[in-house]
This record gives structure tokens, sequence and C-alpha cells, in this order.
């Protein structure tokens, strides 16, 4: 098996190489998002006030899965840098801190639900929705350390070239939590009924099953063996320093990107349920449309470490303009589609019409926001392949204050309807590009390019 490891770990820039890192990735987004949409869709069977809740808990449990993919960015990033240098000796080093760095932050987030996050949320949440979310919470947040494990892997696949092995984890994974997700909310096949809790059961053993099946792949495809994986986890401090240097920026940059979601649905809380649950139904087409937007961004990040790691700067320009374009058109397909056929998505939801008539003007200024984002996403990766991943910070920082203050002034001050509120996402999404792009263009990350 181990034959069909890929032992070049140098990327050239051309359409092949870049469709041959992001098709497998795209392939394995699609699958958390089936479950996330299924989520929506068991759990709006069980009315508009359960799909609307979903939003909060949903958002809030992202909040900590991005931290996780923080982290899986960077190591990505480190690992394709050695790739790119010819050191693929020193990737099993990178791979152990990063294991461990990964289980003290899982730690932190399940601490964190348990005993601050409840104090803080109350004051945003109405009475009747606090207990059952909380109640969601406490459960859901116990597949965390797997989550990260897992997204730790799939960097490791990434970074070393193999993402075509990343669909075996997720297909496994979202087979599994579809089925617990029908049986557990609804008490199908002899299973207890648990109703609302029954979808974060059903969440935390698809992501035990899902960190089993891809280090079994791991272990498996000849991988370990290749990379000389899991020989110790002993604490080194330069290989950890590395990880943490560049992982922590970009771990609160994805933290505080997603707090503003979490802020954006506190916020629409006095919009009234229906307003949450059309809310939620678009955080799912940016789920399920983004899904090439994020492989492409991802693919951005790899190669631009990687080439940077081959001593080939000179080529970060072209690689990130001819992915920008992939992204862009495979962005562009889908929502077309999206738009053509609004009424079969959102029936998906099984709400009323009233439903339905106020989400159409909101998806159509979803759709142009993420024409933008389609662009932006892959500029942004772009400077976390660079390593100067405090440069994200910074450029989510000042995207982040005029996103609030642009949504607190239209919520806030004019009261202004849904579908204007959602025109949020495009001044984000301008912001980070037009940054993103001054920077590669004319930032120093040439001469100061080492992750190491």
């Amino acid at each position: 098996m181990s034959a069909s490891i890929d032992t070049n770990l140098q990327v050239s820039v051309t359409n092949r190489q870049i469709l041959q890192i992001a098709l497998p990735i795209s392939a394995s987004l699609i699958i958390p998002n089936v479950n996330f949409i299924t989520n929506n869709i068991f759990l709006g069977g069980l009315g508009i006030k359960e799909l609307g809740n979903a939003g909060i808990t949903g958002v809030y449990y992202l909040v900590l899965m991005v931290g996780g993919n923080g982290l899986g960015n960077a190591l990505q990033a480190i690992i394709s840098r050695k790739g790119g240098e010819g050191k693929p000796e020193d990737i099993h080093k990178v791979f152990a801190q990063g294991i461990r760095i990964t289980l003290w932050f899982a730690l932190g987030g399940m601490l964190f639900t348990w005993f601050v996050a409840p104090f803080i949320l109350q004051y945003f949440i109405t009475p009747d929705n606090f207990i059952q979310e909380m109640d969601f919470l406490r459960i859901r947040v116990w597949g965390l350390p797997f989550l990260f494990l897992f997204q730790a892997g799939n960097a490791f696949l990434v970074g070393t070239l193999n993402s075509r092995f990343l669909l075996v984890g997720t297909i496994g994974q979202a087979v599994i939590n579809i089925f617990f997700d029908y049986t557990l909310i609804y008490g199908a096949f002899s299973f207890p009924q648990l109703g609302f809790n029954g979808a974060a059961f059903a969440s935390v053993i698809a992501e035990i099953s899902g960190m089993i099946i891809v280090y079994v792949v791991i272990f498996r495809m000849g991988l370990k063996k290749e990379f000389n994986l899991f020989k110790s986890f002993k604490y080194d401090r330069i290989y950890s320093k590395a990880v943490l240097e560049i992982s922590a920026p970009l771990v609160l940059q994805f933290v505080l990107s997603t707090v503003t979601w979490l802020a954006f649905f506190i916020l629409l809380e006095q919009y009234g349920d229906r307003a949450k649950a059309v809310s939620n139904a678009m955080r799912t087409i940016f789920g399920l449309m983004g899904i090439m937007i994020w492989a492409f961004a991802s693919t951005s990040n790899t190669m631009v470490s990687n080439l940077i790691g081959q001593g080939l700067e000179n080529k970060v320009v072209k690689a990130v303009q001819k992915t920008m374009l992939w992204s862009v058109g495979t962005t562009l397909c889908m929502l077309a589609v999206l738009n053509i056929f609004p009424y079969h998505f959102l029936g998906l939801f099984r709400q009323d019409e009233l439903f339905v008539a106020a989400a159409l003007p909101v998806m159509r200024v979803v759709s142009i926001g993420m024409i933008m984002m389609s662009i932006a996403a892959i500029w942004l990766n772009a400077v976390t392949g660079t390593g100067k991943t405090k440069m994200n910070l910074i450029i989510e920082m000042a995207a982040i204050v005029f996103y609030l203050v642009y949504t607190f002034t239209i919520v806030k001050k004019f009261r202004l309807s849904l579908a204007v509120v959602w025109s949020n996402e495009l001044v984000y999404w301008v912001l980070i590009f037009l940054i993103s792009f001054w920077f590669i263009k004319k930032g120093n990350w040439r001469v100061h390019g080492e992750v190491i």
C-alpha cells in the first residue's frame, strides 16, 4: 500500500497540481457540511425554535472547531515548508508537537464551555432558550479532543500532498453522524428519543469515529512508516515553539472571526425566531457553497509555503492567481444553481411559506458576498502560507472591527431588513481581500518567509 504515497513533496505551479491538492480537500469538506445540513433538517422537524437554537449552538461550537482549524493550518504550513525544503525527516517532530498542543487546546475549550460560557451567554440568550442550548453544548463539547486530533491528521495528509486520503475518514464520519442524528433525535430503531440533545450525542460519536478512521488510514497506507510518525511525543522546545508561533495568531484569528458570527446571532435575538432560523439556513449556504472556496484556500496555503521552501518566491503570486481563478469559477457555478432553484434548497428545512419568503432576498445578498469571499479567502490563506501569521491576525482584526460596527449600526440604530444586515459579509470580505492582496504584492515576506 505504501507504493501509492507521494515521495516528491515539492509542488509545481500548474492547474493539474492545484486540482490534485484541492479536489480531495473539497470532497472531504462536503461531508461535514452534509452533516451540518442533515442536523438542521432533522432539528427543523422538531420546530422553528429548535432550528433557530441550532444556529447559536452551532456557531458556538464552530468557534471552538475553528481553533482546531487554526492549529491544523499552522501544521499544514510547516509540514508543507519542510516538504518544499526537502526535509521530510523533520515532519514527524512537527506532527508530534502539534498533537501535544492540540490536546491542551481541546482541554481548554472543554473547561471554558463547562465553567465560563454559561455565565457569559446567559446575558445574551433569552431564558427559555438558554437552558436548552447550554444542555446541548455541555454534551457536544465532549467531542472536541477527537475533532482536533482528526483535524491534525488531515493537516498532515494535506501538507504531505496525500490529500486524496482525506475522503476515507470524512465519509465514515458522515455515515455515522447521519445515522445517529436520525435515530437519537427521533428515537428510531428502538434508540432513545433525545430530541434536540440527540444531535449533540450523534456529533460526538461521529467525531470519535472520524478520528479513529483517519489514523487507521495513516497506519494502513504506510504513512506512519514513511514519515516515522509517533516515534516520540516528548516535548521538543524548537518545534513546539515553531508550531505555537505560527498557530497562535491563526487560532486567535479564526476564533475572533467566528465569534463575530456568534455576536451576529445574538444581535438577531431581537429579530425573532424566524430571522434566526433564516440566518441559520444562510449559514448552511456559507458552509455548502464555501466548500470549493476553502478547498482552494487550503491549496493556496500549501502551495505558497511549499514554493517558499523551494526558494521559488517569484512564483507565489502566479500560484495564488491561478488558484483564485479556480475558486471564483467553481463558486459562480454553484451559486448559479442555488439561485436558479432556491425553493428546492429552502424546502429542505421543512418550514412554512413565510420562512421561504423571508429567506429569498437574504439568499441573493449572501450570494454576492460569497463571490467576494471566493477571491479574498485565497489571498488570506496565501498570507498564512508565508508563515507571517501575525499579519493574518492584523487583517482579521481590522475586518472584524469594521464588520461589527457596520452590523451594530444596521441592527441597533436603523433596524433595517435582514437582507441588508447580511450585506455585512460583503463588507467583511472586501476588506480582507484589499489588505491580503496588498501584503502579498508588496509585503516583506519574500525576505523573512522562514517558518522555523
